[in-house]
Protein backbone atom coordinates (compact mmCIF):
# COMPACT_ATOMS: atom_id res chain seq x y z
CA UNK A 1 0.00 0.00 0.00
CA UNK A 2 0.98 3.24 -0.89
CA UNK A 3 2.20 5.47 2.18
CA UNK A 4 -0.28 6.85 4.27
CA UNK A 5 1.07 10.43 4.85
CA UNK A 6 1.33 10.50 0.92
CA UNK A 7 -2.52 9.14 0.73
CA UNK A 8 -3.94 11.56 3.39
CA UNK A 9 -2.09 14.33 1.40
CA UNK A 10 -3.37 13.29 -2.07
CA UNK A 11 -6.44 13.86 0.16
CA UNK A 12 -6.04 17.51 1.09
CA UNK A 13 -4.57 18.50 -1.98
CA UNK A 14 -7.93 16.93 -3.76
CA UNK A 15 -10.42 19.20 -1.56
CA UNK A 16 -11.07 16.04 0.81
CA UNK A 17 -9.81 17.16 4.36
CA UNK A 18 -12.62 15.25 6.18
CA UNK A 19 -11.32 11.89 4.36
CA UNK A 20 -8.63 12.39 6.62
CA UNK A 21 -9.13 11.68 10.60
CA UNK A 22 -7.13 14.65 12.24
CA UNK A 23 -9.11 16.92 9.83
CA UNK A 24 -12.91 15.34 11.04
CA UNK A 25 -11.66 15.59 14.84
CA UNK A 26 -10.87 19.07 14.53
CA UNK A 27 -14.09 19.83 12.29
CA UNK A 28 -16.31 17.94 15.51
CA UNK A 29 -14.42 20.41 17.67
CA UNK A 30 -15.32 23.76 15.54
CA UNK A 31 -18.95 22.31 16.03
CA UNK A 32 -19.68 21.86 19.78
CA UNK A 33 -22.24 24.02 20.98
CA UNK A 34 -19.83 26.29 22.87
CA UNK A 35 -18.14 27.22 19.15
CA UNK A 36 -21.54 27.58 17.91
CA UNK A 37 -23.46 29.71 20.64
CA UNK A 38 -20.39 32.40 19.72
CA UNK A 39 -20.84 32.23 15.97
CA UNK A 40 -24.71 33.00 17.06
CA UNK A 41 -24.11 35.42 18.58
CA UNK A 42 -21.79 37.11 15.97
CA UNK A 43 -24.58 37.08 13.58
CA UNK A 44 -26.50 38.29 15.92
CA UNK A 45 -24.63 41.57 16.06
CA UNK A 46 -24.22 41.72 12.47
CA UNK A 47 -28.32 41.63 12.11
CA UNK A 48 -28.81 44.67 14.45
CA UNK A 49 -25.98 46.36 12.52
CA UNK A 50 -27.34 45.86 9.06
CA UNK A 51 -30.87 46.71 10.68
CA UNK A 52 -29.27 50.39 11.86
CA UNK A 53 -27.46 51.06 8.61
CA UNK A 54 -31.31 50.46 6.59
CA UNK A 55 -32.61 52.43 9.09
CA UNK A 56 -30.09 55.18 8.66
CA UNK A 57 -30.25 55.12 4.64
CA UNK A 58 -34.18 54.78 4.86
CA UNK A 59 -33.56 51.53 2.87
CA UNK A 60 -35.43 49.07 4.66
CA UNK A 61 -35.35 46.13 2.31
CA UNK A 62 -31.36 46.53 2.29
CA UNK A 63 -31.39 45.39 5.81
CA UNK A 64 -32.16 41.84 5.01
CA UNK A 65 -29.87 41.71 1.28
CA UNK A 66 -26.98 43.06 3.49
CA UNK A 67 -27.27 41.12 6.55
CA UNK A 68 -27.69 37.87 4.59
CA UNK A 69 -24.55 39.18 2.15
CA UNK A 70 -22.35 39.65 5.49
CA UNK A 71 -23.88 36.70 7.27
CA UNK A 72 -22.45 34.17 3.94
CA UNK A 73 -19.38 35.93 4.19
CA UNK A 74 -18.61 34.89 7.98
CA UNK A 75 -19.86 31.45 7.56
CA UNK A 76 -17.67 30.88 4.68
CA UNK A 77 -15.16 32.16 7.15
CA UNK A 78 -16.08 29.64 9.83
CA UNK A 79 -15.83 26.92 7.53
CA UNK A 80 -12.70 27.81 5.84
CA UNK A 81 -11.33 28.08 9.60
CA UNK A 82 -12.81 26.20 12.65
CA UNK A 83 -14.61 23.63 10.29
CA UNK A 84 -11.77 22.62 8.27
CA UNK A 85 -13.06 23.14 5.00
CA UNK A 86 -10.67 25.45 3.18
CA UNK A 87 -8.78 22.54 1.43
CA UNK A 88 -12.64 22.21 -0.14
CA UNK A 89 -13.53 25.86 -1.40
CA UNK A 90 -9.09 25.84 -2.64
CA UNK A 91 -9.68 22.73 -4.69
CA UNK A 92 -13.24 23.59 -6.11
CA UNK A 93 -12.62 26.57 -7.28
CA UNK A 94 -9.00 25.73 -8.44
CA UNK A 95 -10.40 22.68 -10.17
CA UNK A 96 -13.45 25.06 -12.01
CA UNK A 97 -10.95 27.85 -12.99
CA UNK A 98 -8.72 25.54 -13.97
CA UNK A 99 -11.04 23.81 -16.54
CA UNK A 100 -12.12 27.00 -17.93
CA UNK A 101 -10.62 26.12 -21.54
CA UNK A 102 -13.25 23.37 -20.85
CA UNK A 103 -15.59 25.40 -20.05
CA UNK A 104 -15.42 27.59 -22.40
CA UNK A 105 -16.47 25.48 -25.37
CA UNK A 106 -19.67 23.75 -23.27
CA UNK A 107 -20.86 27.09 -22.65
CA UNK A 108 -21.12 28.32 -26.12
CA UNK A 109 -23.10 24.97 -26.62
CA UNK A 110 -25.59 25.90 -23.87
CA UNK A 111 -25.29 29.61 -23.86
CA UNK A 112 -27.41 29.89 -27.11
CA UNK A 113 -30.23 27.93 -26.08
CA UNK A 114 -30.41 29.83 -23.05
CA UNK A 115 -30.17 33.26 -24.48
CA UNK A 116 -32.68 32.51 -27.01
CA UNK A 117 -34.82 31.64 -23.69
CA UNK A 118 -33.59 34.62 -21.72
CA UNK A 119 -33.97 37.36 -24.33
CA UNK A 120 -37.58 36.95 -24.04
CA UNK A 121 -37.45 38.21 -21.05
CA UNK A 122 -35.23 41.22 -21.96
CA UNK A 123 -37.13 42.95 -24.44
CA UNK A 124 -40.03 43.08 -22.35
CA UNK A 125 -41.63 45.78 -21.30
CA UNK A 126 -43.07 44.20 -17.80
CA UNK A 127 -39.57 43.14 -16.61
CA UNK A 128 -38.05 46.78 -16.95
CA UNK A 129 -41.40 47.84 -15.33
CA UNK A 130 -40.79 45.21 -12.20
CA UNK A 131 -36.97 45.98 -12.06
CA UNK A 132 -36.50 49.54 -12.38
CA UNK A 133 -39.06 49.82 -9.78
CA UNK A 134 -37.49 47.88 -7.52
CA UNK A 135 -35.07 49.35 -4.72
CA UNK A 136 -31.46 47.88 -5.19
CA UNK A 137 -31.72 46.07 -1.90
CA UNK A 138 -34.62 44.49 -2.68
CA UNK A 139 -33.23 43.57 -6.12
CA UNK A 140 -29.94 42.51 -4.32
CA UNK A 141 -32.24 40.25 -2.06
CA UNK A 142 -34.12 38.88 -5.19
CA UNK A 143 -30.70 37.95 -6.37
CA UNK A 144 -29.81 36.07 -3.17
CA UNK A 145 -33.08 34.23 -2.84
CA UNK A 146 -32.00 33.17 -6.35
CA UNK A 147 -28.97 31.79 -5.37
CA UNK A 148 -29.96 30.07 -2.09
CA UNK A 149 -33.01 28.34 -4.16
CA UNK A 150 -30.37 26.70 -6.76
CA UNK A 151 -27.77 25.71 -3.71
CA UNK A 152 -30.71 24.11 -1.77
CA UNK A 153 -31.88 22.36 -5.12
CA UNK A 154 -28.01 21.30 -5.28
CA UNK A 155 -28.41 19.73 -1.93
CA UNK A 156 -31.39 17.92 -2.62
CA UNK A 157 -30.01 16.39 -5.41
CA UNK A 158 -26.53 15.95 -4.85
CA UNK A 159 -26.65 13.24 -2.45
CA UNK A 160 -28.45 11.06 -4.94
CA UNK A 161 -25.43 11.42 -7.25
CA UNK A 162 -23.29 10.62 -4.01
CA UNK A 163 -25.39 7.21 -3.30
CA UNK A 164 -25.52 6.54 -7.04
CA UNK A 165 -22.20 6.43 -7.21
CA UNK A 166 -21.00 4.47 -4.05
CA UNK A 167 -23.35 2.02 -5.07
CA UNK A 168 -21.54 0.98 -8.41
CA UNK A 169 -17.75 0.24 -6.93
CA UNK A 170 -16.50 -3.12 -7.85
CA UNK A 171 -12.99 -4.60 -8.87
CA UNK A 172 -13.38 -2.58 -11.72
CA UNK A 173 -14.16 0.75 -10.64
CA UNK A 174 -11.67 0.62 -8.19
CA UNK A 175 -9.04 0.20 -10.60
CA UNK A 176 -10.26 2.52 -13.18
CA UNK A 177 -10.71 5.56 -10.65
CA UNK A 178 -7.50 5.20 -9.04
CA UNK A 179 -5.32 5.54 -12.02
CA UNK A 180 -2.75 8.12 -11.69
CA UNK A 181 -3.27 8.17 -8.10
CA UNK A 182 -1.20 7.62 -5.26
CA UNK A 183 -3.40 3.86 -4.84
CA UNK A 184 -2.47 2.84 -8.59
CA UNK A 185 -0.99 -0.47 -7.68
CA UNK A 186 -3.10 -0.93 -4.58
CA UNK A 187 -5.91 -0.45 -6.58
CA UNK A 188 -5.04 -3.49 -8.76
CA UNK A 189 -3.83 -5.32 -5.64
CA UNK A 190 -7.41 -5.00 -4.38
CA UNK A 191 -9.02 -6.21 -7.52
CA UNK A 192 -7.04 -8.91 -7.59
CA UNK A 193 -7.46 -10.16 -3.81
CA UNK A 194 -10.75 -12.64 -3.74
CA UNK A 195 -11.07 -12.00 0.17
CA UNK A 196 -11.14 -8.21 -0.40
CA UNK A 197 -14.93 -6.67 -1.47
CA UNK A 198 -14.18 -2.96 -2.19
CA UNK A 199 -18.14 -2.57 -2.14
CA UNK A 200 -17.99 -3.04 1.59
CA UNK A 201 -15.63 -0.13 2.01
CA UNK A 202 -18.38 2.09 -0.86
CA UNK A 203 -20.86 3.51 1.07
CA UNK A 204 -19.97 7.11 1.98
CA UNK A 205 -21.69 8.95 5.34
CA UNK A 206 -20.66 11.29 7.84
CA UNK A 207 -18.24 13.89 7.41
CA UNK A 208 -16.83 12.34 4.40
CA UNK A 209 -20.64 12.29 2.52
CA UNK A 210 -20.89 15.74 3.29
CA UNK A 211 -17.17 16.22 2.45
CA UNK A 212 -18.23 14.94 -1.54
CA UNK A 213 -21.16 17.00 -1.30
CA UNK A 214 -19.98 20.28 -0.41
CA UNK A 215 -16.87 19.79 -3.44
CA UNK A 216 -19.35 19.14 -5.94
CA UNK A 217 -22.06 21.82 -4.41
CA UNK A 218 -18.89 24.33 -4.99
CA UNK A 219 -17.84 23.24 -8.42
CA UNK A 220 -21.19 23.77 -9.61
CA UNK A 221 -21.99 27.05 -7.64
CA UNK A 222 -18.49 28.67 -9.71
CA UNK A 223 -19.70 26.88 -13.02
CA UNK A 224 -22.98 28.69 -12.34
CA UNK A 225 -21.51 31.97 -11.08
CA UNK A 226 -19.55 31.87 -14.44
CA UNK A 227 -22.38 31.60 -16.35
CA UNK A 228 -24.76 33.95 -14.60
CA UNK A 229 -21.65 36.75 -15.54
CA UNK A 230 -21.60 35.90 -18.47
CA UNK A 231 -25.32 36.47 -19.41
CA UNK A 232 -24.52 39.31 -17.48
CA UNK A 233 -22.28 40.89 -19.29
CA UNK A 234 -24.14 40.16 -22.57
CA UNK A 235 -27.13 41.77 -21.74
CA UNK A 236 -25.05 44.83 -20.48
CA UNK A 237 -23.52 44.91 -24.51
CA UNK A 238 -26.96 44.46 -25.79
CA UNK A 239 -29.04 46.36 -23.96
CA UNK A 240 -26.16 49.72 -24.31
CA UNK A 241 -26.29 49.07 -28.17
CA UNK A 242 -29.90 48.29 -28.88
CA UNK A 243 -32.41 49.71 -26.41
CA UNK A 244 -32.39 53.45 -27.18
CA UNK A 245 -33.37 56.25 -24.37
CA UNK A 246 -37.33 56.74 -25.16
CA UNK A 247 -37.66 52.71 -25.17
CA UNK A 248 -36.22 52.48 -21.94
CA UNK A 249 -38.48 55.18 -20.95
CA UNK A 250 -41.47 53.96 -22.15
CA UNK A 251 -40.97 51.03 -20.79
CA UNK A 252 -40.00 51.59 -17.04
CA UNK A 253 -42.53 54.78 -16.94
CA UNK A 254 -39.98 56.93 -15.54
CA UNK A 255 -39.58 60.44 -15.94
CA UNK A 256 -35.71 60.10 -16.53
CA UNK A 257 -33.05 57.76 -16.54
CA UNK A 258 -30.00 57.63 -14.39
CA UNK A 259 -26.43 56.17 -15.92
CA UNK A 260 -24.37 54.35 -13.92
CA UNK A 261 -20.88 56.59 -13.63
CA UNK A 262 -18.33 55.99 -15.87
CA UNK A 263 -20.19 53.56 -18.15
CA UNK A 264 -21.61 55.81 -21.45
CA UNK A 265 -25.26 54.52 -22.70
CA UNK A 266 -25.44 51.57 -19.62
CA UNK A 267 -28.42 53.03 -17.22
CA UNK A 268 -29.47 51.71 -13.68
CA UNK A 269 -32.07 50.37 -15.14
CA UNK A 270 -30.53 48.39 -17.75
CA UNK A 271 -27.94 47.26 -14.91
CA UNK A 272 -30.68 46.49 -12.68
CA UNK A 273 -32.82 43.80 -15.43
CA UNK A 274 -29.24 42.65 -16.71
CA UNK A 275 -28.55 41.76 -12.37
CA UNK A 276 -31.97 40.25 -12.21
CA UNK A 277 -32.47 38.26 -15.05
CA UNK A 278 -28.70 36.90 -15.39
CA UNK A 279 -29.81 35.35 -11.27
CA UNK A 280 -33.10 33.72 -13.17
CA UNK A 281 -30.28 32.31 -15.50
CA UNK A 282 -28.16 30.43 -12.76
CA UNK A 283 -31.05 29.09 -10.95
CA UNK A 284 -32.79 27.84 -14.49
CA UNK A 285 -29.02 26.52 -15.37
CA UNK A 286 -28.84 24.83 -12.11
CA UNK A 287 -31.79 22.84 -12.42
CA UNK A 288 -30.71 21.91 -15.95
CA UNK A 289 -27.26 21.18 -15.66
CA UNK A 290 -28.59 18.24 -13.26
CA UNK A 291 -31.68 17.18 -14.82
CA UNK A 292 -31.41 17.58 -18.24
CA UNK A 293 -29.74 15.52 -20.31
CA UNK A 294 -28.13 17.94 -22.61
CA UNK A 295 -26.27 20.08 -19.98
CA UNK A 296 -25.95 17.11 -17.61
CA UNK A 297 -23.27 15.29 -20.10
CA UNK A 298 -21.62 19.01 -20.91
CA UNK A 299 -21.20 20.25 -17.22
CA UNK A 300 -21.92 17.82 -14.91
CA UNK A 301 -19.16 15.24 -16.25
CA UNK A 302 -16.44 16.85 -14.75
CA UNK A 303 -18.43 16.88 -11.43
CA UNK A 304 -18.88 13.29 -11.79
CA UNK A 305 -15.59 12.03 -12.79
CA UNK A 306 -14.28 13.89 -9.70
CA UNK A 307 -16.61 12.13 -7.04
CA UNK A 308 -15.89 8.67 -8.81
CA UNK A 309 -12.68 9.14 -7.88
CA UNK A 310 -12.90 10.23 -4.42
CA UNK A 311 -15.00 7.26 -3.79
CA UNK A 312 -12.92 4.99 -5.43
CA UNK A 313 -9.90 6.13 -3.58
CA UNK A 314 -11.68 5.43 -0.52
CA UNK A 315 -12.55 2.32 -0.56
CA UNK A 316 -9.37 0.94 -1.68
CA UNK A 317 -7.37 2.88 1.10
CA UNK A 318 -10.07 1.64 3.56
CA UNK A 319 -10.01 -1.76 2.23
CA UNK A 320 -6.42 -2.05 2.87
CA UNK A 321 -6.56 -0.84 5.86
CA UNK A 322 -8.75 -2.82 7.50
CA UNK A 323 -6.53 -5.84 5.98
CA UNK A 324 -3.66 -4.74 7.17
Amino acid sequence: MADRTEVEGWFLDHGLPYFVAEERAAARTGLRPRRLVTLVLALLVLAGAAGLAAYASDTYAAGPALWLSVAGLALLWYATTALRARPIVGFAVSRTLGSLRFIAPMATRALPLLLVFVTFLFVNAEAWQMTSNLPFGLLWLTVLLMFGLAVLFLLVRLPEEVDRVDDQVDDDFVVRTCAGTPLEAASREVAADPSIDPQQHAQVSGFERWNLILVLLVIQSVQVLLLSTTVFVFFMLFGSLVMETDTQLAWTQLETLREVPGLSHVTFSLLKVSLFLASFSGFYFTVSAVTDDTYRRQFFSVVESQLERAVGMRAVYLALRARD
